[in-house]
């Protein structure tokens, strides 16, 4: 069976499944890796008509611009996000910063969630604020409120739902309502919840990104980006790309291929487990508070309830305990490795400090922030892991 972008009545899990294989004259069901740089054309023309082209979705050009197995995979995030047209890029970090180098000019004005993730926050502040552009930081709460931060040259309003660490729900409708009046475009990280989850184009969202790193890819083993665009952004993403000399690898575009094949069934298994483990540990007396939009006690839980369909694994919860602590606690852990990134079908704990990266809000909760990524193990062993490591504090 082979479908198209255009059957849009099928069911995200199927599109999944079924979107972005090869012609069934193939008789493969996944598509060869491709690697190569050199496209040789029989004439002349038709490279130079190539070249006029090469900012189009599926234009065959020259390598970096993309061969055909990427542009299937884009066609998958495409159809799996409502968007025009996505775009790979080489890692998640890279994905967020692009549609800032492709909006942001000398002189314009960026509002961007205070619970951003890190990295991205870096680069901003060390790389585009250098531009001559105004970078201003807002209260991921602030909903309708931030029509009040709109200026006259604000350009890009940047969410991220939910929030870095801290796990803030945005009310993305209401921001993209109050950015739509004022010409604003609006970017958000999509990386928690992926596609299956929510789908922030769906709501009026200019420009989606995401680490496919992380749960799209699923194994821990891809530095993969991708930015999701409505039309009219999309060349103007394209040309930004090749101004950086982004270039997804054609192996990581092949993992993340793979990795798509399954997301729908390992989102719900993150999902199940992420709950269970937070309800427990919401139970527990060592722990003060457990941060986790699936739970009613997260103060925007209605949010999430109103836009999203479910929750991925990754949460954070507050222990009620000194550093040294928390660190005997987290190193006490058998099934969850101390490491960056999340995604993986690895259960994940570190322990963080948000203070140390916030402008305009504050963290100021009592004890340790662990945050967790609940992976594919059974919750059993688990929470039976779990329950020896905080007998320990």
């Amino acid at each position: 069976m082979t479908i198209t972008a255009n059957e849009r009545s099928l069911q995200k899990e199927t599109i999944a499944t079924h979107l972005g294989r090869p012609d069934a004259s193939v008789g493969l069901v996944n598509w060869p890796v491709h690697r190569g740089s050199t496209v040789v054309f029989d004439k002349v023309g038709d490279l130079e008509n190539s070249g006029e082209r090469k900012f189009e979705k599926g234009t065959l050009h020259y390598g970096r611009f993309g061969t055909p197995d990427v542009f299937a995979f884009e066609e998958v995030i495409s159809a799996l996000e409502g968007a025009y047209g996505t775009l790979c890029v080489p890692s998640g970090l890279a994905a967020c910063v692009l549609p800032l180098v492709a909006f942001l000019k000398p002189g314009d004005h960026i509002l961007v969630t205070d619970a951003i993730y890190g990295p991205t926050r870096t680069s901003l502040k060390q790389f585009i604020a250098r531009q001559d552009v105004e970078l201003e930081f807002y209260d991921p709460c602030i909903g309708d409120g931030i029509a009040e931060l709109i200026k006259h040259n604000t350009k890009v309003i940047y969410l991220e739902s939910p929030g870095s660490y801290t796990f803030e729900v945005q009310d993305v409708p209401a921001i993209v309502g109050c950015a739509r009046s004022r010409g604003v475009i609006t970017v958000c990280d999509n990386t928690w919840a992926t596609p299956m989850f929510f789908r922030p184009l769906e709501v009026g969202v200019d420009v989606v990104v995401q680490a496919a790193t992380k749960y799209i890819s699923g194994h821990s083993d891809v530095m993969l980006g991708l930015v999701s665009c409505q039309e009219p952004y999309y060349r103007m993403v394209r040309e930004a790309a090749n101004w950086l000399g982004y270039h997804a690898a054609p192996d990581s575009v092949f993992l993340a291929t793979r990795g798509i094949r399954t997301l729908a069934a390992r989102m719900e298994r993150h999902y199940k487990t992420g709950l269970a483990l937070a309800t427990w540990l919401e139970q527990q007396p060592q722990v003060r508070r457990v941060i986790y939009p699936a739970l009613p006690s997260h103060p925007n839980h209605t949010i999430w309830k109103r836009d999203f369909e479910g929750a991925s694994g990754l949460f954070s919860f507050v222990l009620d305990a000194s550093r040294e602590r928390a660190i005997k606690f987290v190193e006490s852990l058998s099934l969850f490795g101390i490491g960056l990134s999340w995604g993986g079908y690895e259960s994940l704990a570190i322990v963080s400090d948000p203070s140390k990266a916030r402008t305009v809000t504050r963290w100021e909760e009592d004890g340790v922030l662990i945050r967790m990524h609940a992976g594919l193990e059974n919750e059993r062993d688990l929470i039976a892991d779990l329950t020896k490591a905080l007998a320990l504090i």
